[in-house]
């Protein structure tokens, strides 16, 4: 059975999708995804963040423990949408990403999705050869070099700006209302639109770990459908 499906690896928390899945998983990617890039001097350097989903906290802790037993530095940012972490990737010339979150799916599910180099799309090479290293001998790297784990207190700013600059359509009047499920947008969404001048009523947007999706969010849209009416918004986003 493939480990991959069409948006990474996803299955519930601690059951199919446990950390020691995780922990294999990140140490294959660091093995694939850097040796793709050959033979260099600079540390490798990872982009990892996650969704709001409280199992995110134990896959992080696993994801990060095999990047870093892979030799690879990790730039830690937290709870971000997916898009961003391959934004990050991107501009900061990282050699890898990992999100972990499962979208639109229930709270005790969770994901793992990796980016290539560029914030790039895994290639199927790449996932197959990911999957046939899974508990392969390998050879650790010891003392120095061992990753690091760096936190990014800065990446939520960045990823701010590019949305910004990518803003061609003037929004500012506009009232808008967004359904953050409870999840990784929560932060980014709310605050992207009032930089660029919409009036913002944000809903769903104070996660607890366990209220992901509960009830919000593009797969229940009653909530949002009554705000837009209620608050008489120009429109509304989930």
């Amino acid at each position: 059975m493939a480990l991959f499906g069409t948006d990474g690896i996803r299955g519930v928390a601690n059951q199919e999708l446990t950390p020691e899945l995780a922990i294999s998983v990140a140490i294959s990617a660091a093995r694939v995804l850097v040796a793709d890039l050959g033979n260099r001097e600079a540390r490798p350097r990872a982009i990892v963040g996650n969704d709001s989903r409280a199992s995110g906290e134990l896959l992080e802790a696993a994801v990060i423990a095999g990047l870093t037993s892979a030799g690879v530095d990790v730039h830690r940012v937290g709870i971000l949408p997916t898009p961003a972490i391959a934004f990050l990737v991107g501009s900061t010339e990282a050699d890898l990403g990992i999100m972990i979150s499962a979208s639109h799916n229930p709270m005790p599910d969770n994901g793992i999705k990796i980016f290539a180099r560029g914030g790039e799309k895994l290639s199927d090479k790449q996932e197959a050869r990911i999957e046939e290293l899974l508990n392969q001998p390998w050879e650790r790297p010891i003392g120095a070099h061992v990753g690091r784990v760096i936190n990014d207190a800065d990446a939520t700013e960045r990823y701010l700006a590019h949305l910004l600059s990518s803003v061609s359509t003037k929004i500012a009047g506009l009232k808008v209302v967004v359904d953050c499920a409870n999840g990784a947008a929560s932060i980014a969404s709310p605050e992207a639109l009032r930089r660029a001048g919409a009036e913002v009523i944000a809903i769903s947007h104070q996660p607890t770990g366990w209220n992901i999706n509960d009830d919000c969010g593009s797969t229940h849209l009653g909530n949002l459908q009554e705000a837009v009416k209620r608050e008489k918004a120009d429109l509304g986003i989930a």
